[in-house]
This record gives C-alpha cells, sequence and structure tokens, in this order.
C-alpha cells in the first residue's frame, strides 16, 4: 500500500475509534449524574436514609418515607389488623396501624401494632435475613404511636399470645414511618386501659370525682388517668380499644335507630337551630345575637317536628344536636348532647307512640346484641358491667303506680312531683326485683312535670299523657301526646310563663287542620351510657360539652 494512503487510513480508524470512546464516555457521564442527582434528591427528602444507604446495605428496608402529599398511587393493599388471622398464615401482607409498643433487645424485638381496637404481635429478628443490625437500632428508635407501614409473613406462634386480639404473629421483613408521634405523650395508653372494679367508677359530681381520681392515684401504685386528663387530651383518650368500641357502640345505636324507623314509614329530617324562643321553655336557653335581635340555640327539635306533622309528612325523625344551658355537673348532663328525636300522627291514643317505640329499642337492643358483640366484650374488658335485661311487651307503669311501689318499699314521695336521680334509680331497682327487666315506660305524668305543649288527660287535667323511658334507672326518653288545637296551646303557653309572640309561628302552623300526634326525645350518649354501664356521659360522648368545658 502507499504509505501516504496507509497513513490517512490509519488516521480515520483512530478517529472513528476516537468518536466511539467518546460517546461510550459520554453514557457514562450522564449515568454517572443520573445517579448521583437522584442520590442527592434522595439524600433532601430523608438525609437519614442517606447516610444509612452509605453505611448499611440492608437500608432499603427500613426508614422514615417522604412525606406523603398524593404524589404516588399504586396497587399495593394494606390489610387490616382485625383481618390477620390464620387464614393468612404463610401469606406476606403490608400493614398500617399505630405502634402501640416496642422491645428490641440483642438480635430481636417485639412490637405490637395497633389499629382500631384490634392488635396483633409483631417479631423482627436479625437472623431471618433481611434485617440488619442498624435496622433493629432504627426500630428500637421509633416512639409510641407513630405510623408505621410493615411488609411481614403471617406465622403461627409456638405459644399462645394473651395479650393481642389477633392470635398470629406478623414476622417483619421491612417496616417504614409515615408518621413519627411526639416521644412525650400526655399519658400511656396501657394506663389508660386498664380495667376497673364493676362499680368502680360512680361519677355523680363531676368535681368531686376528679378529687377522688386524684386521690386514688396517690394511694395506688399503679397510676390512674383521671377523667380530666383524658378529656384534656381526648384525641388520644380514644384511641383506647375501649372508646374505640364505645363510639362504635354509640354509631350502632344511630344504624339501628334509623333502620327501624325506615321501615315503619318514617322520614329523617333537619330542623333549624338557630330559633328566635325557646323549644322547651324556662330558663335553660342559649341566647345569642342574631344580627340585630335575639335568638335562641335550639333546646330540642320538637316544634318543627311538629310542625312537619301538621304539613303532613305524618312520620318524622332527626338525628342531631341539642343545647341545653343547664349549670350542673352530674353524671348525665351536658350543655350539648346527641338528640334522636320522633314525630307521628296517631289515630286514638298515645298508647300508638309508645308501643312502637317500645318496638323500636328491642330492635336496638337486639342488635346490639347481635350485631355489636365484640365491641361489646372490648368495653366489658375495662368498664365490666352485667348484661341488660328487656322483656317484650316493654313493662309499663303508670306514674302513680311507680309512686305506690316506693311507697310499698318505704320510700315516700310527693305524688304531683317529678322524681328526682335518687329515687328514679331505686325504682329501678325495685322494677327491675319485681319484673326482671332493665327497661321499662312510666307514663300519664303530673302536669307539672311537663312542658307547656304536652296533652292533658281527659280524666284528670292534673296529670298528662306523657311517658319517660328508663334504662336502669336512669330516664333516657322523654315524650308525650302534644296539644293540637292552638287555643289550648296558646293558653298553656302562657300559664307556663313563655312569650307567646315568640312561638307565634308554631301555634298558627295548628289552625289549619291539625292531625293528633306525639313523639318522644331520645338521649344517645345516655343511651350509650347506661347500656354499657359506665357511669359517666362524658365517656360516651364523642367531644362532650359542660358548664367548664368546651374544648376541645
Amino acid at each position: 500500500m502507499d504509505p501516504e494512503k496507509k497513513e490517512v487510513t490509519e488516521q480515520t480508524q483512530e478517529g472513528q475509534e476516537g468518536e466511539t470512546l467518546s460517546k461510550k464516555a459520554q453514557k457514562k457521564a450522564e449515568k454517572e449524574a443520573a445517579k448521583l442527582a437522584k442520590k442527592a434528591e434522595k439524600a433532601q427528602a430523608n438525609p437519614q436514609n442517606t447516610q444509612q444507604d452509605e453505611e448499611d446495605p440492608l437500608a432499603g428496608n427500613y426508614g422514615d418515607v417522604p412525606l406523603i402529599q398524593s404524589q404516588d398511587r399504586t396497587d399495593r393493599k394494606w390489610t387490616p389488623v382485625g383481618s390477620i388471622d390464620d387464614s393468612k398464615v404463610g401469606q406476606e401482607i403490608l400493614v398500617r396501624a399505630r405502634l402501640h409498643s416496642s422491645r428490641v433487645k440483642g438480635k430481636i424485638g417485639f412490637l405490637v401494632l395497633r389499629e382500631k381496637f384490634s392488635d396483633i404481635q409483631c417479631v423482627i429478628s436479625e437472623t431471618e435475613g433481611q434485617v440488619s443490625r442498624k435496622m433493629l437500632k432504627w426500630v428500637a428508635g421509633l416512639s409510641k404511636e407513630s405510623i408505621v407501614d410493615i411488609y411481614g409473613d403471617v406465622k403461627k406462634p409456638e405459644q399462645e399470645i394473651l395479650s393481642c386480639s389477633q392470635k398470629v404473629e406478623l414476622h417483619i421483613k421491612r417496616i417504614y414511618c409515615v408518621s413519627r408521634s411526639h416521644s412525650t405523650l400526655p399519658f400511656q395508653l396501657d394506663d389508660a386501659s386498664r380495667p376497673i372494679q364493676k362499680g368502680e367508677v360512680e361519677m355523680e359530681n363531676y368535681d368531686n370525682v376528679e378529687k377522688k381520681e386524684e386521690e386514688e392515684k396517690k394511694d395506688d401504685q399503679q397510676i390512674k388517668v383521671s377523667l380530666k386528663t383524658r378529656l384534656d387530651n381526648r384525641v388520644v383518650d380514644l384511641r383506647t380499644k375501649a372508646n374505640q368500641a364505645i363510639m362504635r357502640v354509640q354509631s350502632g345505636v344511630c344504624q339501628l335507630f334509623r333502620e327501624f324507623l325506615y321501615t315503619e314509614g318514617f322520614i329523617e329530617i333537619h330542623t333549624p337551630k338557630l330559633i328566635s324562643g325557646t323549644s322547651e321553655g324556662g330558663a335553660n336557653v342559649f341566647k345569642m345575637k342574631y344580627f340585630d335581635r335575639e335568638a335562641c340555640l335550639a333546646q330540642s327539635p320538637q316544634l318543627y317536628k311538629q310542625m312537619c306533622i301538621m304539613a303532613d309528612f305524618d312520620r318524622v325523625f332527626e338525628v342531631g344536636p341539642v343545647f341545653r344551658a343547664e349549670n350542673s355537673f352530674t353524671h348525665r348532663h351536658m350543655c350539648e348532647f346527641t338528640g334522636l328525636d320522633i314525630e307521628m300522627a296517631i289515630k286514638e291514643n298515645y298508647y300508638e307512640i309508645f308501643d312502637l317505640m317500645g318496638e323500636l329499642f328491642a330492635h336496638i337492643f337486639e342488635g346490639l346484641e347481635k350485631r355489636f358483640a365484640k365491641e361489646l366484650e372490648t368495653i366489658n374488658t375495662q368498664f365490666p358491667f352485667d348484661p341488660f335485661k328487656f322483656k317484650r311487651p316493654v313493662v309499663k307503669l303508670t306514674f302513680q303506680e311507680g309512686i305506690d311501689l316506693l311507697k310499698e318499699n318505704g320510700v315516700e314521695w310527693p305524688p304531683m312531683e317529678d322524681l328526682d336521680t335518687a329515687t328514679e334509680r331505686k325504682l329501678g331497682e325495685l322494677v327491675k326485683k319485681k319484673f326482671d327487666t332493665d327497661f321499662y315506660i312510666l307514663h300519664r305524668y303530673p302536669v307539672t312535670a311537663r312542658p307547656f305543649y304536652t296533652m292533658l288527660c281527659k280524666d284528670d287535667p292534673r296529670y298528662t299523657n306523657s311517658y319517660d323511658f328508663f334504662m336502669r334507672g336512669e330516664e333516657i326518653t322523654s315524650g308525650a301526646q302534644r296539644i293540637h288545637d292552638p287555643e289550648l296551646l296558646a293558653k298553656r303557653a302562657g300559664e307556663c310563663g313563655i312569650a307567646v309572640d315568640t312561638i307565634k309561628d308554631y301555634i298558627e302552623s295548628f289552625k289549619y287542620g291539625a292531625y293528633p300526634h306525639g313523639g318522644v326525645g331520645i338521649g344517645l350518649e345516655r343511651v350509650v351510657m347506661l347500656y354499657c354501664a359506665l357511669g359517666n356521659i362524658r365517656k360516651s360522648a364523642l367531644f362532650p360539652r359542660d358548664p367548664k368545658r368546651i374544648t376541645p
């Protein structure tokens, strides 16, 4: 070959090889740059994990996840703690729950995860291959009540687990913290979950009970979380298993209440809570400024549900807030509670109402027993109570018969005065002894014990066509046939000191043809309190309101 041509050919080949090498180097550089950028981004999002990446080859199996801002959506499936049982043994699952407790020692750790009122024991062991010493150390540093995601295998434990609701174990492969709890809790959930002795908490006076609880705390080795501390930190308090169950029973009462009434032809209504005058009469009303005039918070939906009957709705009910300005600190009174209210037209007799109400309560009680057995068992573990007894048909006594029963047993009571709490309880004891029931109806109350709109008895105007329902010796409802004659209604309002002009629209609603009718108002929190024998209505209220408490 000509030497010049040879030189040109070699130069060309060298240039092609150099270009090829240059492209490879560029791609490699781009790859390295992308890797570094990704690492820098990860470091910025989670510096702790970056350090772990450098030091721990298993760092990807644990750590704090970036703040969830709806940036991703995957096909991952989380398994509820309450559904992890023998049928899941051998499966790998993903769980998100609260870290109730953890104990790490040496190469092994035991965690308890809690979700709602279910919990499960988890095992993390360095000997299982996917867990490092640094991972165990990181797990040991997680604070109680933090929210974690855990990937793990469900296994049958060698020994029966008694301390958790789920009787299988979750062996951890990966664990990530979704949200860290503050390391200092207002109280420990274990302290707030300790069982009490049956009848231990009898909370008649809120202030005295707080003082008594503080004294007991000093005398006892075990820490007792006072009611005040619980309510001041209600969000944490509601996490206990018993409270989770109580609120689900409360929900169940509403569900069963609605369910029965829908089958009986009722419709649900929603009445105003801002009104121009009082609903019930009396002084226990919250007054407020309504632009240039005065208004009240409704003491009940009473007037409006009656007006709905006059509007031809025939049968109505409502579940809603009720406001009472009662400066009272008893175990069963609150300034705001949830009312389950009913109103219906009748044909002949107010017995039509309370017979139907008796069936309603039987439906609720039976439904709680059948559908909420697990919740009731959970409540009973911390707050022991006797099973609730009721009869069909419901036991019914006139007010006078109740007075006579008290008298027969050495309790004197004025025949025309409403019963006080202690006497109600005594009568409840006597009814339980005589009829073996925790639930009964007392009817035909004296006129002095009922609101202005209550229909008077035809045979004796000193008494009324009214009734109360009782659970475990305490009143949970108040109801009656209502006055549907506008003239008699206006007269009774005046006699009870109510300014007729403030309820003018209500009275006039009966002028254009009025159905005979009646109804009842039920306190939701009282029903739950008494069914579960909790001792204080604040335990069955989500965020209770009394004269001293308007937060949280």
